[in-house]
């Protein structure tokens, strides 16, 4: 790990363990609910009496009501990009891995980024927490304790994709976690739901890789597996853990062989096997025992207001919450369904530079991004970034989606939509992958203009 990164981390706990009580505020999306809940553990362990609150996106408003409370925060998975806004006064400790305010500081501030590492691929915010927490030292935590929620936190925040395995601090947070006996890792089908779905979903339902003639078509799907000689295996199909070694061999076999017939590139047939992240203290065949399922079922709390049910799956509810979680799940996948049927009919208007669709009130702000990195996994067109638009209390919600080889080639979401989003009176950022803004309403075409030259710029730069 990053001795100056390890440091900072230190200086940080130093700043929380003078106080006996704190704030958290963090973020509503997989990585920062495990950012919380890690520490929710370690300040429940020290004995600092805390409160949570989780926030669409941090702005002036909330940081007036953590300013006028007057009680120390900490702010995960989130404050970064608001480092100039900070309340004054009191101590502020910010554990973030997105892109950093240039024109504001904070004492207490643990980024990646600040150390040369990559906040989306190397370390998530949940990562930062787990740092902070191991620089908290209580008499309680071991190494690779907590380990579980960073990982889940880092694979629902995609930090997995690029390279196809968690990279740079990630890794070495999983290897904590490998030693502590919490985790383990392998190289295996990608596709999400092997722990839980029936086989013949895998394909229906598959979007990273989107598998042409198969993926929608559920018909097609289940004629595939028959073909490759894998059955369904009694009265309900079974589950991609239910198989034999030889029969999931077999099937990743047929899908390669399928994929190169449809002459698919030679990345999505690479696609189709990854590393994949497993919780050993989780029961297998549930959500919580595959990383990509449980952030899905996090999300599916905390984007819908009931990040407390999912917080309290990540603190180690098995009962009540869970079962919560997973009707709020099931509610989550209709929606996802339903948002890209809209996203279907209503089309992707295509600029000279970017493309983009308008949910207006008909898809969640809150699940509107997943949409939109959804339809353009799926698009004809992958050469341009995706935006999507949607109604939300605040304003107008941007979420904004790419792809890594557009990040190659000089793509970078978060200074561009950062940039625009403040020229039309609004706030924004992120990733250079992923990144969100909230502007006024009626700003929208005039900031479409401003992000279809800003990128253009962008990729015309890097392309010189």
């Amino acid at each position: 790990m990053n001795k100056s990164m390890k440091e900072r981390a230190e200086t940080c706990a130093a700043a929380i363990r003078k106080h006996e009580e704190v704030r958290i505020v963090s973020h509503i999306d997989a990585d920062g609910l495990t950012a919380a809940a890690i520490m929710c553990r370690v300040l429940e362990q020290l004995g600092i009496e805390h409160g949570v609150r989780f926030v669409k996106q941090l702005d002036r408003g909330v940081l007036d009501e953590v300013a006028d409370a007057n009680i120390p925060t900490i702010f995960t998975d989130l404050g970064s990009g608001m480092l100039s806004d900070m309340p004054g006064g009191m101590d502020v400790i910010i554990a973030d891995h997105h892109q950093i305010d240039q024109n504001g500081s904070v004492e207490y501030h643990l980024n990646p980024h600040l150390f040369g590492i990559d906040g989306s691929t190397e370390l998530s915010g949940s990562g930062c927490s787990y740092l902070l927490a191991q620089a908290l030292g209580s008499p309680g935590l071991e190494p690779g304790d907590l380990s579980d929620l960073a990982i889940v936190g880092a694979v629902g925040d995609l930090q997995a994709r690029k390279f196809g395995k968690l990279v740079g601090c990630n890794r070495e947070i999983l290897k904590q976690g490998r030693d502590r006996g919490v985790l383990n890792y392998k190289k295996d089908l990608s596709f999400f739901g092997k722990q839980t779905r029936e086989i013949f979903k895998l394909l229906l339902y598959s979007s990273d890789p989107y598998l042409p003639g198969l993926t929608g078509n559920e018909d097609a799907s289940i004629e595939f597996l028959r073909k490759a000689g894998i059955d369904a295996g009694g009265e309900r199909w079974r589950r991609w853990i239910d198989l034999s070694v030889e029969e999931q061999q077999r099937m990743v076999s047929s899908l390669v062989q399928y994929c190169i017939s449809k002459r698919m590139s030679s990345y999505h047939v690479h696609r189709l096997v990854t590393e994949v992240y497993l919780l050993t203290e989780e029961q297998e065949g549930t959500e919580l025992r595959d990383t990509s399922e449980y952030s899905t079922l996090l999300n599916a709390t905390a984007r819908y207001g009931f990040a407390d049910v999912g917080l309290a799956v990540c603190l180690g509810d098995r009962e009540g919450k869970l079962a919560e979680a997973h009707e709020l799940l099931a509610d989550h996948r209709r929606n996802l369904v339903e948002g890209l049927k809209l996203v279907r009919e209503r089309g992707i208007t295509e600029l000279s530079h970017v493309q983009y669709f308008d949910a207006g009130s008909s898809i969640r702000d809150t699940i509107v991004g997943i949409v939109a990195g959804m339809s353009l996994t799926n698009s004809r067109n992958r050469n341009m970034p995706i935006f999507a638009f949607a109604e939300s209390d605040a304003g107008l919600k941007v979420s904004a989606r790419g792809t890594q080889a557009l990040i190659r080639k000089g793509l970078n979401l978060a200074d561009a939509i950062g940039a625009c989003a403040a020229r039309v009176g609004g706030t924004g950022g992120g990733h250079n992958i992923a990144a969100g803004a909230t502007i006024p309403r009626k700003s929208k075409d005039e900031f479409l203009e401003l992000m279809d030259t800003a990128i253009g710029e962008q990729l015309r730069i890097a392309g010189k």
